[in-house]
């Protein structure tokens, strides 16, 4: 139950000069616009932003079952911090491998629809692979610095900014009492 890639898309790569003979291949370059929030490229604190330049260099070779597509994907990043909420940005390239099954070949019948991506109408679309494959690339809690030491729990300031002695009394009146004691 695949459906028909738009001819029109730049995600989508004609395999029609491949034909079925095992081993041919073409390269492709081509820079491609992230698609928009509705379909966001990673996940909800650091992802691809829409409409930011993709550059894809693939390789579609011919195999017995399908169409092979390896090469890379690279994009921009923007985000937040997970620690001291600060935006960030960062570069991802991926390596992307998938095998494109053809119509009524072995691989098509014997896998699931959602298992592979298909050849459909002599093109593949390379859209969702990029995505898959990007969104497992990010780190699930992204950092500024490795060594982000993120925001004061009382204050809410980032600790970064705050001097060493910056401390704050707790609503425990015992600590207060005590802090008063040991300082004089």
């Amino acid at each position: 139950m695949s459906t028909h890639p738009d001819p029109a898309s730049p995600w989508v790569f004609s395999t029609r000069e491949l034909g079925r003979r095992a081993g041919l291949m073409r390269a492709f370059h081509r820079d491609v616009p992230a698609p928009g929030a509705d379909r966001l490229m990673g996940i909800e604190v650091l992802a691809v932003p829409p409409g930011a330049t993709i550059t894809l260099d693939v390789r579609l070779e011919a195999v017995s079952e399908g169409v092979y597509v390896s090469g890379t994907a690279s994009a921009p990043l923007a985000g937040e911090c997970v620690r001291c909420l600060d935006d960030l940005t960062d570069h991802v390239t991926v390596e992307i491998g998938e095998l494109f099954a053809y119509p009524d070949s072995l691989t098509d019948e014997t896998t699931d629809d959602d298992e592979l991506p298909r050849v459909v109408d002599e093109r593949v679309d390379l859209e969702q692979t990029v995505r898959d494959t990007l969104v497992l690339d990010l780190p699930l809690a992204p950092l500024c610095t490795d060594d982000c030491p993120g925001l004061c729990p009382e204050c809410g300031e980032r600790r970064a900014d705050l001097g060493p002695d910056h401390r704050h009394e707790t609503l425990d009146p015992r600590w207060a009492a005590l802090r008063e004691r040991t300082s004089n």
